[in-house]
Order: structure tokens, then C-alpha cells, then sequence
């Protein structure tokens, strides 16, 4: 019987954009695999084989004969044709010999790279070490592959040829290199769907007023930098534009579809596209997997087509794609009202909200480069795109509206990255709690609401969340058109004290800084403000302060070193106009040579005057104080985050992590017997041998399977101790007062667990065994440390306040794992009651080093053990000595693929 181990199909995007799918060789292969090495060039072969005579039919026949053997082949496949091959013969049960072969055509789009990463992957499963290959000295192009992997590679020069050796596991800088090649090949994808060259509309409409009309009359009337083809088999011609029956008519190439034929006419639309050579396809058309079972097989079906022929897609059911770059002019939707150029690239999950979105940014005079609608996002997702973000010169902001995210772990390692470079908004709708899971531990309630994880991962990965859009609109507006705010320091300038004070009162709501204005500038203002003008902050120039004073108090305030922003607030009166004092607004600005934002607030039923939204210069304008405090909080808080040094995953050396997988083998293990539970609770002592493989501190304890080896147990501690019973449905002790403290000696332990065991067995339930732990000295801070494993985000690690008030306080921080030494810090020090850990009235301080410390060992653990599904420890002591857990229960899951 064959031990081979046979990797599953993926599909994978290549450098340019375009995509394979990747797979086990079949029996069936030999076939496709000879006209594979036929097609090679001689060079080609002789460069893999190290003879270009070689026998094709043998090495065919041995590739498809893999899977009756120990050793594994992969295929590359396009358009059902095999592009590529890697394959390993073992040497030995952990050593193999590793080959690749890619088609001519194929070379140089990262192809060899995907394929090492695939059986590398394969060969871990397998147990297969180390991988070694040996390299024809002129084979440049292998070698240099190798080199570039960020695996280890050792190379050793013999005659004529280089040896190589490598280990199979992936290393971090492995990792990055495929990460970056990963976001190469997004970008490349992206581009490819946003700058096509000629476009084709499949359902392209006679008349206007329909979807497939719209879409053919909005590239037509934008100007687009190619030929548009619209293709209708019932129409000699299209709004004036001779139509083409069928994609496969059209004489030229296509780079572009845009689809809006009925559902059922989808697929042979694409099947169409892939014959001609498309590169990518929008499918606007509806009735996919958003309709249910049989729209979910359509939508894998329209996939596979596209995936079979390296096709990409944005949809289906969506609104379509908008490029404003004068080299493009592509406004591929059936929206009304097209967008006016500019710097705010938008994604939408709603196609309905897309058409509001554009219409509600022009009137802001926001601008887009790019508007993106997913819809059910079958292929290219919000990740692929905000990828492509990150290079384009034309997007300086990325604005989301998300339904919700397919992969969010991805999802948070992209807007990390890119976040650093591009300031990321999002708007995710979905925050009542209706989607809670039920849990049965302190952590599980206070986490039970899905919101809080996207918080978490909103926040970790500096993406700024705004609750309404009105407020995304207005964070939109800022950072797209003034700088970064370099502090958290503002000044006020209003004409009235009223507002003046309750943008003062929102601005340190909302941790802004409302300095003094010191006195040098003080007297400065003084020199042309009336005597009775306020010249602290807020700067209140009185009503009628004319433009020109605007004018020079704007510039004296924007020149203060002590300040990162200025609010400008203009209340109407009837001696002065809004148009003079955005004049003077205007002037003071363009005079400034100090990079600072700037933000206005016109009271007034007219908006913004159009002096300060003009080509060159656009200070964005609110209705009311409160929201520019709001919009500058948010753009303050993600400067922070963007120049504060990025954290480190610590990588632990006395983890001893075979011990913990031996453990949590076992147990689960025990779940396999028939009829039982497929999770289960660690008994305590299986808690403590686990956390102790990674080194999470936990106090002194024994377990006993009568009172009087709990009495024994206790004397062996020694000092006073706590007794706990131990029995599968005890799992809040407190409320079933299966919990002892403050008990010393054995007699007492001894009598106290006899007590115990009665009035357990009186609530129904038998004590099986006796929990003892050393009591845990006074005087520290109760915490809570506690994980659940999310189907989606995977392990969500919570530290908040802990005792017995835990759901009641409901002071807890959450982050997605992995944890960074940052991440512990901001958990720990952002709490409400973290003045307790910090000597609060005179106490000693507490360890926190020591908390975070035992936060990231905790995190450690669950990435390694995804089986973990919920954890909790609590409380936890947290004294000036360290940080210890008294009480952790885990519950482990079997892991569904």
C-alpha cells in the first residue's frame, strides 16, 4: 500500500498577475506530462536533466507512477495544459532529492518559487527534513532560485555541477520572500484589471436605462484610452458602435470583460473569454452564491473556468471597477454620476452603496484614483487590492466598506504593512452582538461578541474604524487632502466662545491636547485683535472679526511649535461673510510654510465656501465642532500608531513544545472513542503540565484523589493553601462553592474537602479528585488572561481586570494572534484599571513586565496549538514579585480542516 503523501490542490497567482493551479500528479498524467517535456526546449532539458536526449516517455511514465510509490510530484497546469513539475525522490525516510521543471513560456514569472513552496509543504507533512539537488554549474537561473527562496541553503562546488541542501521547514525569511512575491503578483493582478488595454462588454445594451446600456455608454462617455467592443448577439449595433455576436469575433486582443448577460448565460460568456485570451473578467451579473446552495456551485463553476484559463475576476454581482488616471479613463460601472478625479482609492462590498458613495465624495469635492466594487468576491478580494494600494502613486488613501472578511489573519498582516505607508479607513458593518457564540467561560462572555475581534484586528493593524460613514467621510477628507498630524496638540480659532468651547470639550474627549497659548503669542495677537478678544486657546477673536484677522491669527497660530493642528470655527454674523473669511482662510495658508493640518468648521446653512475647496489647496470643512474634533482624534491616533516602532514576536527558547503536542495528542486522542463529547475540558493537572511547557507561571500545586491525600498534599506545600474540587461540570467553583481558602495543615484540608464533597454531591454532582495550590501572598492586582479560538480570526487573546467581577467590570483588552511585545504593553497599559498595576495611591507597583511576559508566553502556546479553543486564567496576581495564575481552565477541540 502506498505511503506517499499527496498534497491538495492549490490555485496561485504568478508574478504578471496570471494564475495555475497546482496539484498531485495522477496516474492519468503521462500523456499530459510527455507533451509537458516535449515542449521544453533542448536547453531546458539539459539544463534539468543534464542530457537534452533524454528518455521523455520513461520520465513521463515515472512522474505519473509517483503516487504508487514514497516519493511526491506536483503539476503546474493552465488552460489544461502542464506548465510545470516539481517532484522529491526519498534517499532516506527524512532525506529527498529535489527536482523543477517549468515550460520556456513560463520562466521568469515565479513559477520555480510556488513550486518549491508546494513541495516544501508537502515534504514537511511528510516528514522529509531536508530537501538536496544537484545543480548543473550553468544552470544560472536554479541556482539563483535557490539563492533567493530565504530558505538555508548550503552549497557545496564539485566537478561540473553545484550540490545543494536545504531544510524543508519554512524560515521566517523564507516566509517574507513569499510574502513579497505574494504582494507582487496582487499588484500585477490588480493592474491588470484597472489599466486593460481594449475592453469587451458582454451584454452590452442597446438603450439606456439598463445595466448593460449604462455600462457600455459610461466607458464610452469617459473617454477610455483603448477600444471599447460591445458584444450583444442580437444587435448589428450598440449606441452607434458596430456589436460583435461574440467575444470570439472580435479581431483583436481583449484584456478586459465586463459581463452583464442574464446568470444562466455566465458561464458560456466565460468559457468564451477564456478561448480568446482574456486576461481578466468583471462579472456584474447577479444570482451567484449570494442566492444560495445552487449559486454557490455557479459561482465555483464561473472559478473554475477562470482559474483553468489564468483568468482573475472582480465579482460576480457587483457594480463594477473606475480608474480616473488620465492614462486609463475607465469608469466600467452603471453608476449615474461618475467620480471626480483624485487620491482616495474606494472598496465596496455593497453595490448599492458604491453608487451613494461616489455621488455623496463628489459633493465633498473628495476625489477618487480608483473605485472598486467586490461583490461576493470569488477571486480578487479587498486584500488583493489594498496590495496594489500600496505601490500606486495616484492612491494616498485607502477607504473600505466591509460586510465582512474572508481572511482576516491575511487581512491584518496586509494593513500592517501597508498601513505604515497609507493611512487605511474602513467602515464594517455588522457590530450588534446577534452573532455571539455561547460560551461557558469569563473570556468566552466578554468576547462573545464578533465586533470585538474585528476591533481588536482593526486595531493591531492601524486601520482606522469609524462607526458611521458620515464620520468615515470625514477622516476621508482630512487625510486625503492635509498632512499627517505629527502630535496630538491643537489650537482653536473661532470668531465665538460658544463653539470655541465645545470643540475644546470634544477635542480632549477624545484625547486631543488643547495647550496654552504662551505669551509671546499672546502679545503678538493682541497687536490687532480687539481688547476684549480671548487670547488663550480657544483663540476667540470675537463676532466680528474681520478675514484679515483670520488671516493673521491662523498664521501666528500654524507657526507655534507647541501645536499639531488647527481648528478654524466661523460662526455668520451680519457685519462679516463666509467668503471673506475663507479668503482670508486661503491667504493665511498659502503663506505658511510649516507642514500642519488645517481644519474648518463654516455654521452655516451654505457649507464650505468654494475658496477652500479649489485645485492646489483643500481645507477640509464640518458642519459642527464636535465632528472636525472627532475626524482630527482619528488621524492623530493613526500617526501615533504609523511612527511607533513596529513590535517583535518573541521567539522563546525554553518552550518545550513536543512535551505540550504529546499532551494535547492524548487528549485528544480520548476524544475519539464512540459517544464522546468532541471537546473537553483539561483536568487541572493537565492545565499545569501544559502551561508549563511554555513556561506560563502558575502557583504551586498538587492533586489528590481523597481528603486525606489532600491533607497530605497541603503539609508537602506547606503554608496556607486553597482547595478546589475537581469534576467535569465544576466549572465557575465560586458559584458552586467548590472553593476553600486560606486553609493550612492537613487536618484542616483533610475536613474541609470531606465538607466539600457533600455539599457538591448535594447539587447532583460527584467530586473526583482534590485541586490544592499554594495561596498566592496579598496584596496584588486580580487579572484576567484568557484566549478563544475564532473560526475565522484564530486565537483572540484577552487581559482585562479579573476576580469574580470580571463579566461585571468588563475592563478587558483583546488582540489576534500573533502577539508582539507592543501588543502586550498596549493591552496591559491601556486599561481603566491599570493605575492599580502602577502603584495607585502609594501602593508598591506592580510587575507589569512580568504580566506581559506571561501574556506573550500565552500567546505562543495557542499559535502552536490551535486546538486550544478557549482558555481562561483567572484570576491572575500580579504583585511587585511576578506574575502568577491561580486558577486556568482550557478546552480543547479537535480542529476541522
Amino acid at each position: 500500500m502506498s505511503t506517499t503523501y499527496s498534497p491538495g490542490d492549490i490555485d496561485v497567482v504568478l508574478r504578471d498577475g496570471s494564475s495555475v493551479r497546482i496539484r498531485a500528479a495522477h496516474a492519468t498524467d503521462a500523456a499530459a506530462m510527455l507533451g509537458f517535456l516535449k515542449a521544453l526546449s533542448d536547453e531546458s532539458r539539459r539544463l534539468r536533466f543534464g542530457d537534452a536526449a533524454m528518455d521523455l516517455e520513461a520520465t513521463a511514465r515515472r512522474w505519473a507512477g509517483v503516487a504508487d510509490c514514497e516519493d511526491c510530484c506536483v503539476l503546474a497546469v493552465q488552460a489544461g495544459e502542464v506548465v510545470g513539475q516539481a517532484s522529491y525522490d526519498k534517499a532516506t525516510a527524512d532525506r529527498a532529492r529535489v527536482g523543477f521543471t517549468v515550460t520556456d513560456s513560463f520562466q521568469g514569472r515565479g513559477l520555480g518559487t510556488l513550486l518549491l513552496k508546494r513541495l516544501a509543504e508537502a515534504a514537511a507533512a511528510d516528514g522529509v527534513a531536508v530537501f538536496e539537488a544537484d545543480v548543473l554549474a550553468d544552470n544560472h537561473k536554479m541556482l539563483e532560485l535557490f539563492r533567493e527562496s530565504g530558505f538555508g541553503i548550503t552549497m557545496k562546488s564539485e566537478p561540473g555541477k553545484i550540490h545543494v541542501e536545504f531544510a524543508t521547514s519554512i524560515t521566517p525569511e523564507a516566509q517574507a520572500r513569499f510574502e513579497a512575491r505574494e504582494q507582487i503578483a496582487a499588484m500585477n493582478a490588480v493592474r491588470g484589471m484597472l489599466a486593460p488595454r481594449s475592453i469587451a462588454v458582454i451584454g452590452a445594451g442597446r438603450k439606456r436605462r439598463t445595466i448593460g446600456g449604462e455600462v457600455f455608454h459610461n466607458l464610452m462617455d469617459g473617454g477610455f484610452n483603448g477600444p471599447v467592443y460591445p458584444v450583444n448577439p442580437g444587435a448589428e449595433v450598440v449606441q452607434s458602435v458596430r456589436a460583435y455576436k461574440s467575444i470570439l469575433d472580435i479581431d483583436g486582443p481583449v484584456d478586459l470583460a465586463v459581463i452583464v448577460v442574464p446568470a444562466k448565460l455566465t458561464m458560456q460568456a466565460a468559457r468564451e473569454c477564456a478561448q480568446k485570451g482574456v486576461h481578466g473578467m468583471v462579472v456584474i451579473t447577479a444570482g451567484f452564491a449570494e442566492t444560495g446552495p445552487a449559486g454557490k456551485e455557479m459561482q465555483k463553476e464561473l472559478l473554475g473556468i477562470a482559474r483553468e484559463a489564468g483568468m482573475r475576476v472582480i465579482g460576480p454581482n457587483c457594480m463594477g471597477v473606475i480608474n480616473t488616471h488620465d492614462d486609463v479613463r475607465m469608469n466600467a460601472t452603471f453608476s449615474p454620476n461618475a467620480p471626480i478625479q483624485g487620491n482616495v482609492g474606494f472598496l465596496s462590498q455593497s453595490g448599492a452603496l458604491g453608487l451613494a458613495v461616489i455621488e455623496y465624495a463628489n459633493t465633498l469635492n473628495l476625489g477618487l484614483s480608483t473605485f472598486i466594487s467586490v461583490g461576493n468576491k470569488a477571486d480578487l478580494s479587498g486584500n488583493d487590492f489594498i496590495q496594489y494600494w500600496a505601490d500606486d502613486p495616484a492612491t494616498d488613501v485607502i477607504a473600505l466598506y466591509l460586510e465582512s472578511l474572508g481572511n482576516p489573519r491575511k487581512f491584518a498582516r496586509i494593513t500592517r504593512r501597508v498601513g505604515r505607508q497609507k493611512p487605511i479607513l474602513a467602515v464594517k458593518s455588522g457590530r450588534s452582538s446577534a452573532g455571539a457564540r455561547a460560551t461557558s467561560s469569563h473570556t468566552g462572555a466578554l468576547l462573545g461578541a464578533s465586533d470585538v475581534t474585528v476591533d481588536a484586528l482593526f486595531k493591531q493593524a492601524g486601520v482606522i474604524r469609524t462607526d458611521t460613514l458620515g464620520e468615515f467621510f470625514d477622516v476621508a477628507t482630512l487625510l486625503a487632502n492635509q498632512p499627517r498630524p505629527k502630535g496630538n496638540r491643537v489650537a482653536i480659532l473661532t470668531n465665538g466662545g460658544g463653539p470655541g468651547i465645545l470643540c475644546a470639550d470634544a477635542c480632549e474627549a477624545d484625547g486631543l491636547i488643547v495647550p496654552q497659548v504662551p505669551d509671546d503669542i499672546k502679545a503678538k495677537l493682541a497687536e490687532f485683535l480687539p481688547a476684549d478678544a480671548g487670547l488663550n486657546n480657544p483663540v476667540d477673536m470675537i463676532a466680528a472679526a474681520p478675514g484679515e484677522s483670520y488671516r493673521k491669527a491662523l498664521k501666528l497660530l500654524a507657526e507655534w511649535d507647541g501645536i499639531d493642528a488647527v481648528i478654524i470655527l466661523y460662526v455668520p454674523v451680519l457685519v462679516t461673510n463666509s467668503e471673506e473669511i475663507a479668503a482670508g482662510v486661503r491667504a493665511a495658508a498659502l503663506e505658511i510654510e510649516r507642514e500642519i493640518p488645517m481644519l474648518s468648521v463654516f455654521l452655516s446653512s451654505k457649507g464650505t465656501p468654494d475658496t477652500l475647496k479649489t485645485e492646489g489647496l483643500s481645507i477640509p470643512s464640518y458642519p459642527f465642532p464636535e465632528d472636525a474634533a472627532r475626524a482630527l482624534a482619528h488621524a492623530v491616533r493613526y500617526g501615533i500608531w504609523a511612527t511607533t516602532p513596529e513590535g517583535v514576536v518573541p521567539k522563546y527558547t525554553d518552550v518545550r513544545t513536543s512535551e505540550a503536542k504529546a499532551l494535547v495528542a492524548g487528549v485528544l486522542g480520548s476524544m475519539q472513542a464512540p459517544g464522546a463529547e468532541k471537546s473537553r475540558w483539561l483536568l487541572p493537572d493537565e492545565v499545569a503540565k501544559l502551561l508549563g511547557a511554555y513556561g506560563v507561571p502558575m502557583a504551586t500545586w498538587r492533586l489528590a484523589n481523597t481528603p486525606e491525600e489532600a491533607g497530605a498534599a497541603a503539609a508537602e506545600i506547606g503554608g496556607k493553601v486553597a482547595l478546589k474540587g475537581v469534576a467535569p461540570k465544576l466549572i465557575h467553583k465560586t458559584e458552586a462553592k467548590a472553593v476553600v481558602l486560606n486553609l493550612e495543615g492537613a487536618a484542616e484540608v483533610t475536613e474541609q474537602a470531606v465538607e466539600m464533597a457533600a455539599r457538591i454531591a448535594a447539587q447532583g454532582t460527584t467530586v473526583e479528585k482534590f485541586f490544592i495550590q499554594q495561596m498566592v501572598p496579598s496584596g496584588g492586582v486580580e487579572m484576567l488572561v484568557g484566549v478563544v479560538h475564532d473560526k475565522l480570526f484564530g486565537p483572540v487573546v484577552a487581559c482585562g481586570a479579573g476576580g469574580t467581577a470580571v463579566e461585571v467590570l468588563k475592563d478587558v483588552k483583546v488582540r489576534i494572534t500573533p502577539l508582539t511585545d507592543r501588543d502586550a504593553h498596549e493591552m496591559v497599559t491601556s486599561l481603566r484599571t491599570f493605575p492599580l498595576l502602577d502603584g495607585f495611591r502609594g501602593a508598591p507597583k506592580c510587575d507589569v513586565a512580568g504580566l506581559e511576559e506571561l501574556l506573550l508566553r500565552v500567546a505562543a502556546m495557542v499559535e502552536q496549538h490551535p486546538e486550544i479553543s478557549e482558555m481562561d486564567c483567572n484570576p491572575v496576581i500580579v504583585r511587585p514579585e511576578g506574575a502568577v495564575i491561580v486558577d486556568a481552565r482550557i478546552r480543547l477541540e479537535a480542529v476541522q480542516e
